[in-house]
């Protein structure tokens, strides 16, 4: 890592979330007192282009955490600042030029990372928010919300290990929920004292405290654990006799025997956790709306070896011991499909010249299949594919699925309609988080005129030019495209339903071949996309 003043050790411009009061790692001896003399004021512009507008806080590391403005690009910033730089601010910098390869919506955009001997910084993107250990101050979570936080942790960690690499730093104070609720994992580590297993532990630790409110490893805590605010700022676990922790059901009343047995059995040291990406299914097919959990509540526990005739849950494989619902889950699940089907139907009157279908005109001997209720899909993962380009216009991906037909992602102007000639395409890759059964598939674009076509496949490699090249290429040659290019759609709504009713499908990849012409060239935006099925 250089420490030469002014160059930029990395610039990243991908998109991403990130808080501006993140935290760092846990303080120890060596941590550099804060600087006073010297210190940044209001209006300085860092490397010519990062104004400092206000100092926010400082976190346990004896970090500056400032509100800043891109002058550039006139967005706003959280700027991150350590004295010194060099040799000291190596393992923060060597963090964040890590962190900026991976992009994924619930990690942490980072922007630029910069060493100036004297001090050093790193700029992420500002989005107003809190940590979940503040959020949790005022008591613990309902169980479907900290479902939703323990997912989004998992799915992050998943796209991390994707690339062989650790996170090391999981804990409440760096698991961060952004105002409009988006849930945020900041502040990695490089320091080599860390495995993918205890990340994965760690997302035990942060489904413990989001329904207890207190931390299982105060004891030993991981990297961390109590950052922001000293080892009291994190209430230890209700402990028994011996030292062992007690389960969230034990402690509070309301927590589903599926979440506690998964939350415990993460944390056993004795029982192998499952991979990251496996747990971050299972936690997908938890996230349930809170109105619904009451079926699974219902569903009980079940064991990871099920009996014969029983079909395994995805953490079974892992050689796990408990399951989060299992079967009983899958048909709560199916019970939740069938009543609203019942309530569909139910509330439709039958037409005229039509008479109502008697109950008894199915044999008796024979059962009517339930209705499944096709309902939208939600998206875990959603990045722009761009394999020929110089990734410059990768931001805003998540906007494409964010319910706001008004906000969107969109490729930058080209001087012929395929992007200029340079171009084989550019597309929106959208993940399921688990295989669903698709209905269809719509995307809304900004013009008329633009060619495109769906594609799916198995592929998920890491977001790279390299990564990108090796999923169009494994998409088409697996011959799973949906929809063939076409330019005339209904006003600037594309949709695509040729799927196999027999088939799962959680990888989909809006490919664009073609641009529809604009006042300056060739542009498209793709404002929304929404994908139904069951």
């Amino acid at each position: 890592m250089p420490s030469s003043a002014g160059p930029s050790i990395d610039t990243i411009t991908e998109g991403g979330r990130v808080t501006q009061v993140g935290e760092g790692q846990e303080a120890d001896e060596s941590t550099p007192p804060v600087m006073t003399f010297g210190a940044p004021t209001a209006g300085e512009v860092l490397a010519e282009r990062y104004e400092l507008v206000e100092h926010i806080n400082n976190d346990s590391a004896g970090r500056l955490v400032w509100r800043g403005v891109d002058v550039i690009l006139r967005r706003p910033v959280a700027v991150v600042l350590r004295y010194p730089g060099g040799d000291s601010a190596t393992e923060m910098l060597q963090a964040a030029v890590a962190a900026s390869r991976v992009i994924h919506p619930n990690l942490v955009g980072v922007y630029d990372a910069i060493d100036e001997a004297e001090r050093a910084y790193v700029v992420r993107e500002w989005v107003d928010g809190q940590s979940l250990r503040d959020l949790a101050a005022d008591g613990p979570l309902d169980p479907a919300r900290a479902t939703a936080i323990g997912n989004a942790v998992a799915s992050a960690l998943a796209a991390v290990h994707a690339t062989g690499m650790v996170h090391g730093n999981v804990h409440p104070g760096t698991v961060m929920i952004s105002d409009e609720g988006r849930v945020v994992l900041a502040d990695a580590r490089t320091d080599g004292a860390d495995s993918q297993e205890n990340d994965i532990r760690a997302v035990g630790g942060i489904l413990y405290f989001a329904l207890t409110g207190s931390w299982p490893h105060a004891e030993a805590p991981l990297h961390g654990a109590t950052a922001g605010h000293g080892r009291a700022a994190i209430p230890d676990a209700v402990r028994d006799a011996g030292g062992g922790i007690a389960a969230p059901r034990q402690v509070r009343a309301g927590v589903p025997a599926y979440l506690d047995d998964l939350t415990m059995d993460l944390l056993d040291a004795e029982i192998a956790p499952p991979s990251s990406d496996v747990l971050a299914a299972e936690l997908a097919r938890l996230d349930v709306p809170a109105e619904e959990e009451h079926y699974l509540e219902n569903s009980g526990p079940l064991r990871f070896a099920g009996e014969t005739g029983e079909e395994p849950s995805p953490l079974a494989a892992a050689g796990g011991r408990k399951v989060a619902i299992g079967i009983a889950g899958l048909l709560a699940v199916a019970l939740v499909g069938l009543l609203i089907g019942i309530s569909t139907l139910g509330d439709k009157e039958p037409q005229a010249g039509q008479s109502a279908v008697p109950s008894s005109s199915a044999p008796a001997n024979e059962t009517t299949p339930a209705a499944v209720a096709v309902r939208k899909l939600p998206v875990k993962d959603v990045r722009i594919i761009d394999p020929d380009g110089k990734r410059d216009e990768l931001t805003d991906a998540n906007k494409v699925t964010d319910g706001d037909p008004d906000k969107g992602w969109g490729t930058d102007t080209y001087t012929a309609a395929k992007f200029g000639n340079k171009k084989q395409g550019m597309g929106v890759w959208l993940d399921l988080g688990a295989p669903h059964t698709v209905k269809s598939v719509q995307a809304v674009l900004s013009a008329r005129g633009a060619s495109a076509q769906l594609l799916t496949g198995t592929l998920n490699p890491p977001s790279t030019s390299n990564g990108d090249k090796q999923l169009i290429t494994s998409y088409k040659t697996e011959k799973t495209t949906i929809g063939q290019p076409f330019e005339d759609h209904d006003g600037t709504t594309m949709a695509f339903d040729g799927f196999d009713a027999d088939a799962k499908y959680q990888y989909l990849l809006f490919w664009i071949t073609e641009l529809p012409a604009s006042e300056r060239g060739f542009q498209v935006d793709v404002q929304e996309i929404t994908v139904q099925g069951s």
